[in-house]
């Protein structure tokens, strides 16, 4: 994109780049200010600082390094808490010898002094002077740095030095690319080095970053004055230095194909010194030789000479003045084989093409006429071709598109939104050089705006001149508030004058600078050759042949002109009659009139243009000094297909036949005294008669030349309207990024708000009693479950936990929890409450998302249900146990998988084993395999499982110990809730 560019004279070019001018303020003025004032106006280079977090350190190392002679002025921008006394300004006081001032509104910036924006202000510089003032918005919602950047480039321009520091998020990015598109220079710290690299990351990312250097690095650049390189370039061009841009634009041509050397020298001039300076390369042949060596930069420097600034509905009331007035009177009574016509030249990504599109459906849907449409939409840059082809646009574009008009022509996408298939079939997309290739014809409409403000008149003038040549008659020329036709008043009349509407003028004399006009397509050489040329035998035709030899002979000498009396034609020789007009060439009849005949021509040809169809009469003047006759008449002739009114002058001399007086007559002396009297007024009446033409005449030089300083007052008008229009756009294209900005922290607050109800909710409903510590013990955040353990209340955030009582009987849970966040191992464990109430306590260390220990954090799940379903277990299994000590007879408790789980004294005393022999172990493998028999085991694996009781089973056996005896078994199934056996009762009677 181009901006903020100087155009105009080489005067006008001079006053910009002058501080004084640039400020206003004017030589008497200057002599009023004070030394500090006019010290301040000599190019005082000011550097603008942005830092946030990590930005501290960075900030006392910079200085440390800057001596207090620097003849810098410094201004920081730090991201301060709003509602805090800031102690920056005593901090960086301790490591600079210059004085670091809190800033304050109207303050004069002068050299070797640091400036540090106050806490909850804004910042802004004007004429060199700090503005401080409230924000208007919430600090969550501010970027100072980039406000400050942004008005440093507008006061500063190339004396503009910007800066990022180590910080979060991407405050700066903008304000470095208002510095860039000014002529200043950034400088961004090397990500590594910063302890948070979100802010220089940002602006390297974005392409807005012209250096990125350690702290050391940014000092030593400041200090060797290589950042006024672009100011140093902007002085008078050597012969050398032209020279150098030449060169450049010839390598651009033989590049590109391109020829920009009818750009706007400010422009071009503008766009070199920033590659400059990008490449710290301060002489312009240097940087010649550069691009001849790095063919990548000419394609970088064509990129940077594109303009690419657009958004749909453009001027909202330029486009509804379109959709009202202009396409309805375009598009009345077209048939429905009719073929609308469009040419979008320079369209950059497309939005203006698909603009007129939309209307021009609209316009349809609601007059029900269905004629086609062809939109030629063309570009230069391929880039922005390929984004208009595939149609599709950020979700932003709301802004400038109605809700209405995004159901109806565009279809949501994942990158935002995409034109419906029936508008992208309305438009063509094509790489085309406006100036070189051939245009488009036979168009009812052109939209070219903001492309001719980049180039000088001569250019302006041929584009005018073909735009005409493309439109039918009658039809439309849109051109942006910046843009008008210039001088080309006979090409088009005004439709509209505030939006530059305009109507093409079907004139005869339109066509001759399409003749003269250097166009590649229009070559003047485009002749046969000789030999392919068929030379035919024709007869001879002695209609036409008689008909020249008559008009050559008799006809008298005529001449075409329109109503002023421009000469179009002429017949015959004339040189009799018309001489050349001294002073500046003119083909005006009246004015190359011999003396005589001015008065009557003028009298004439005023007469026809009050619509008579023909004038005659006989008019004496001299030629050579001698009297002659003439007989002029003025005919109008017929108007042929649509062309302006013309007139035919024609010159026929009469002979002055000497008469022979046949006889004397006496003249009487009173008559002769009479005739005298008359010839002597007659003269002065012709002498009075020449000095009123001649003052007239001398008038209308007058007026000539008012005319010309008027035009020239008007193309200066004209030249600061561009400068306007090119900041606006400038403007434009930072709003729109800030929407897009601002569209996203949008998004991410609603997510941001959603996670928290989520957390909420969650924290509500797990019923866990969870406390949030920090380093120092003291209260985050704790849930609402955990104001049954210890007494809290919403205000005891903040507080130390030592200090809240709490119902917990164990009072070391503190020290454990110190302990965790000094070794970061976790404690599980279970505590009581003086309530009988018992939980899980869990000590865990507390980690951000950059995993920091920051904390510990306490759940406390509830047990209490737990742990007296276990005592009441417990105590059941005690009683059993003792139920079953107590009985004499033996018995053993089996699982279902038959192993032993408990046995009772009688069986230990029966069968001489102890617990340890049994427990643990299956049936089958008790003593010496006893009761490992077929039938005992289908007794309890099949059986008992099915009738789940077992009586009198009768077992004789030679046990270990005791010897043979004989034993009868009683079992019984304890069976689950789903109906499986879980435990098996054995109980032994011996039989004798």
């Amino acid at each position: 994109m181009i901006r903020y560019l100087r155009i105009g004279s080489s005067m006008k070019d001079a006053s910009m780049n002058d501080p004084i001018s640039r400020s206003g303020l004017t030589a008497k003025s200057l002599g009023k200010m004070t030394a500090i004032e006019k010290v301040v106006l000599k190019k005082l280079p000011i550097v603008g600082i942005g830092a946030s977090a990590g930005g501290l350190e960075a900030l006392e190392h910079f200085f440390r390094l800057i001596p207090a002679n620097s003849d810098h002025a410094f201004v920081l921008v730090p991201h301060l808490a709003p509602d805090h006394a800031s102690l920056l300004t005593e901090i960086l006081q301790r490591t600079t010898a210059m004085p670091v001032i809190e800033a304050k509104d109207q303050v004069q910036v002068q050299a070797n002094c640091v400036y540090i924006i106050p806490p909850n202000r804004d910042m802004k510089i004007f004429h060199g002077k700090l503005q401080v003032s409230t924000p208007v918005e919430s600090h969550a919602q501010r970027l100072p740095v980039d406000m400050f950047l942004r008005s440093l480039a507008e006061d500063q321009t190339e004396n503009a030095i910007g800066i990022i520091l180590s910080g979060t998020g991407y405050d700066g990015t903008q304000g470095f690319r208002a510095i860039n598109d000014a002529g200043g220079t950034t400088i961004a710290q090397e990500p590594t080095t910063a302890k948070f690299d979100g802010m220089p990351t940002s602006a390297i990312n974005a392409g807005h970053a012209d250096h990125v250097f350690t702290v050391e690095k940014m000092v030593e650049f400041i200090l060797s004055d290589k950042p006024l390189h672009a100011i140093k370039t902007t002085k008078p061009k050597t012969p050398s230095t032209l020279n150098a841009i030449a060169q450049i634009l010839e390598q651009l041509r033989a590049a590109t194909g391109l020829d920009f050397s009818l750009y706007k020298k400010s422009t071009i001039g503008r766009r070199i010194e920033r590659r400059m300076v990008k490449h710290n390369i301060e002489d312009i042949n240097l940087y010649s030789r550069y691009i001849k060596e790095n063919p990548d930069e000419i394609t970088v420097l064509f990129k940077e000479l594109l303009i690419n600034v657009t958004n749909f509905f453009r001027d909202q009331e330029a486009f509804n003045v379109m959709e009202k007035v202009i396409l309805p009177n375009l598009c009345k009574n077209k048939a429905n084989d009719y073929v609308f016509r469009v040419w979008v030249p320079a369209c950059a990504s497309g939005e203006e093409a698909y603009s007129i599109a939309i209307l021009l459906c609209e316009l349809m849907d609601r007059t029900k006429q269905q004629f086609q449409v062809q939109i030629y939409s063309t570009d230069l840059d391929d880039d922005a071709i390929a984004t208009a082809r595939a149609a599709i646009y950020p979700a932003n574009i709301s802004l400038d598109v109605s809700p209405e008009r995004l159901r109806n022509f565009f279809v949501k996408h994942d990158a935002g939104y995409r034109i419906k298939k029936e508008v992208r079939e309305m438009v063509v997309f094509a790489i085309q050089n406006t100036i070189k290739d051939p245009p488009f014809t036979k168009l009812d409409l052109i939209s070219c705006r903001n492309l001719m403000i980049y180039m000088e008149s001569t250019l302006q003038s041929r584009l005018i001149s073909m735009f005409h040549y493309a439109l039918k008659p009658e039809g439309v020329l849109f051109l942006s508030p910046a843009e008008s036709i210039g001088n080309h008043t006979e090409l088009f009349s005004p439709i509209d004058r505030k939006w530059k509407f305009y109507h093409a003028i079907n004139s005869k004399s339109s066509t001759q600078p399409m003749m003269n006009s250097p166009f590649i397509w229009a070559d003047k050489n485009n002749h046969q050759a000789p030999g392919e040329t068929m030379i035919k035998t024709k007869e001879t035709n002695f209609a036409e042949l008689s008909r020249k030899l008559l008009i050559q002979y008799f006809a008298p000498a005529s001449i075409i002109t329109n109503l002023k009396g421009d000469i179009l034609y002429i017949h015959g020789e004339t040189g009799k009659y018309l001489r050349p007009a001294p002073g500046h060439a003119t083909l005006n009849i009246i004015e190359m009139a011999r003396d005589g005949l001015e008065v009557e021509l003028r009298n004439a040809i005023h007469t026809m243009a009050k619509g008579s169809s023909i004038v005659k009469t006989d008019i004496q003047f001299k030629y050579n000094d001698e009297p002659a006759t003439v007989s002029l008449c003025v005919r109008q002739l017929p108007v042929l297909n649509g062309n302006e009114e013309l007139l035919l002058v024609s010159f026929q001399d009469i002979e002055m036949i000497a008469s022979k007086a046949k006889r004397k007559t006496a003249v009487k002396p009173t008559d002769i005294a009479r005739i005298e009297d008359l010839e002597h007024e007659l003269s002065y009446t012709k002498e009075n008669l020449y000095a009123t033409i001649e003052e007239q005449q001398a008038a209308n030089e007058e007026f000539k030349s008012t005319n010309e300083e008027l035009q020239s007052t008007n193309e200066e008008l004209q030249s600061v309207n561009e400068e306007l229009e090119t900041s606006k756009e400038e403007l434009q294209s930072v709003n729109e990024e800030l929407i897009t900005v601002n569209s996203e922290l949008q998004a991410k607050i609603e997510h941001l708000a959603s996670a928290q109800n989520d957390m909420k909710n969650l924290h509500d409903n797990i019923n866990t009693a969870t406390i949030f510590l920090d380093t120092g013990m003291l209260i985050r955040r704790f849930t609402r479950d955990a104001a049954k353990i210890y007494r809290l209340v919403a205000s005891d955030v903040g507080r130390l936990l030592a200090d809240i009582k709490s119902d917990l009987i164990d009072e070391d849970i503190l020290a454990q929890a110190e302990n965790v966040l000094e070794t970061l191992i976790p404690i599980e464990r279970e505590v009581c409450t003086n309530k009988d109430g018992w939980y899980l306590l869990r000590i865990q260390p507390y980690r951000t998302l950059d995993n920091v220990i920051d904390g510990v954090v306490m759940t406390f799940t509830d047990i209490t249900s737990r742990i007296k379903a276990e005592y009441l277990v417990k105590e059941a299994r005690e009683l059993a146990e003792s139920i079953v000590n107590t009985i004499r007879e033996p018995i053993l408790v089996l699982n279902n998988k038959l192993k032993v789980i408990s046995t009772n004294n009688a069986f230990c005393q029966l069968f001489h084993v102890t617990n340890k022999d049994t427990v643990g172990r299956k049936i089958y493998e008790l003593g010496n395999h006893q009761w490992d028999n077929p039938a005992l085991r289908k007794l309890l694996e099949t059986i008992l499982p099915q009738e789940q009781v077992l009586n009198d089973y009768l077992v004789e056996h030679d046990f270990p110990g005791i010897g043979r005896r004989k034993i009868l078994l009683n079992g019984r199934c304890i069976v689950n809730k789903s109906g499986e056996p879980s435990l098996i009762l054995l109980a032994m009677i011996e039989v004798k």
